[in-house]
């Protein structure tokens, strides 16, 4: 066995330009807690040309299926991002014997599974901490420090951008003024789609559902909703009764005990609970355990650093296991619970209705909620000069099929001027 362990990288923007950087900057550290140095052999780049701070110009490449394709490679770490050649290069790299550590988690919400058996049939790691969030430990406890638990729901803020965003929105700006700002700041990118609109949140959410509950969950069984429709007016009307709107990633067995449904939204969220004060581009994610209980991880969920430091976790790991002559454990996905849509969800729902302000109105309502099996738990009414009236209905835990099928009845009542939103509500008692 060689006394060290040669690493290469494909790509050496923000995340790789880190990873280099703690590789020379903690070289002795890091030596000390593998037993061996880690020396950075290659990164692979498209312009070697460019000047990358932290990454030494001999060892810049613009040919990565060479990479890893080099015997000599004990572990390659992705920072590249995208599906394709990524996907091929991975598994190049795995089935020519290299541990992998990647942050990609667009690639691993479509492919992991099968990456995960090419590298438990070489023997080596697949490992991606970084790919959830940041710098947060998240993956590494629902694999192994929950491992003899029993999870029931995990539900969190797993992207910064929208984040960042409602909480400004909170504080009174609209949403088209701070998504502007986040861009200037660097939060969202100049197309920001893949974050507003739920994408990146979702591809988090299958790769924790599948930790979670040890069965495979892949992009398409998720639910997905962003945060481009949330109004500074919904925001403000939320701070009234009392909640603050996330954009959250829930994953949760189904009543049945047999299924899971995986989601992401918009969603109301009391100021009491720990995740309304969540603020600004932090994650969090909330954990429900049968026997730990709940229990919440917080930290920075993007950026050049807090990412490499995650990737530096696994990559540490992954090198202790090539000198121990061992690797992790396999993918765990023996409980096979099925991924189920979502009308098979069950939650308390807030929904605002513009009415004709007359009587008789509340009942014609109340029977249309009662027929579909939604019970009301709280009503309110608020009554302008026009004659008109809005009433905000909050529910008791009702499945989405159910609640679907009662505000397509409302839209047909005569006295519902509109439905004006429909919310779901998390983390209340």
């Amino acid at each position: 066995m060689s006394d060290i362990v040669r690493v290469a990288l494909l790509g050496g923007g923000t995340v790789g330009s880190q990873v280099a950087r703690l590789l020379t900057d903690s070289a002795a550290d890091l030596q000390e807690r593998v037993g061996a140095p880690l020396e950075l052999v290659a990164v692979a780049v498209r312009d070697t040309n460019k000047p990358r701070a932290g990454i030494p110009s001999e060892v810049l490449t613009d040919d990565p299926f060479a990479v890893v394709s080099r015997d000599d490679i004990d572990i390659v770490v992705e920072v590249m991002g995208g599906l394709e050649p990524t996907r091929e290069l991975l598994e190049t790299a795995l089935s020519n014997g290299a541990s992998v550590i990647s942050a990609n988690k667009a690639l691993l919400s479509e492919y992991g599974a099968g990456l995960h058996e090419i590298a438990h049939k070489n023997g080596v790691d697949l490992f991606y901490e970084a790919a959830v969030a940041g710098a947060i430990p998240l993956l590494r406890p629902l694999r192994e420090s929950l491992a003899g638990d029993r999870v029931n729901k995990v539900l969190g803020i797993v992207n910064g951008t929208t984040n960042y965003i409602l909480t400004k929105m909170g504080e009174g700006q609209d949403y088209a003024e701070v998504l502007a700002e986040a861009q200037r700041l660097g939060y969202a990118e100049a197309d920001p789609t893949a974050d507003v609109e739920g994408h990146d949140s979702a591809a988090k959410a299958a790769i924790l559902a599948t930790l979670a509950f040890h069965s495979s969950v892949t992009l398409g069984d998720v639910y997905c909703q962003g945060i481009s429709s949330v109004t500074l007016r919904d925001v403000q009307a939320a701070a009234d009764l009392g909640y603050v709107i996330k954009l959250l990633a829930v994953a949760e067995r189904t009543p049945d005990g047999e299924g899971i449904v995986t989601r992401v939204h918009p969603a109301l969220v009391p100021k009491a609970h720990p995740l309304a004060s969540v603020h600004d581009a932090f994650n969090a994610v909330f954990v429900e355990a049968e026997s730990a209980g709940q229990m919440m991880f917080y930290g920075r969920g993007a950026g050049g650093e807090p990412t490499a430091s995650a990737v530096l976790g696994d990559l540490v790991t992954a090198a202790r296991n090539r000198r121990a002559g061992a690797a992790g454990q396999a993918q765990s996905v023996y409980a096979g619970l099925t991924p189920r849509p979502i009308g098979e969800a069950t939650t308390r729902y807030l929904v605002s209705l513009d009415v004709a302000d007359q009587p008789g109105v509340l009942a014609q309502i109340a029977t249309a909620f009662g027929q579909h099996g939604v019970s009301i738990q709280t009503v309110r009414q608020d009554t302008d000069e026009q004659g008109g009236a809005t009433l905000l209905i909050g529910t008791h835990a009702a499945q989405e099929a159910h609640l679907a099928a009662t505000v397509e009845e409302l839209h047909d009542l005569d006295s519902v001027n509109e439905v004006v939103s429909v919310m779901r509500v998390e983390g209340a008692e």
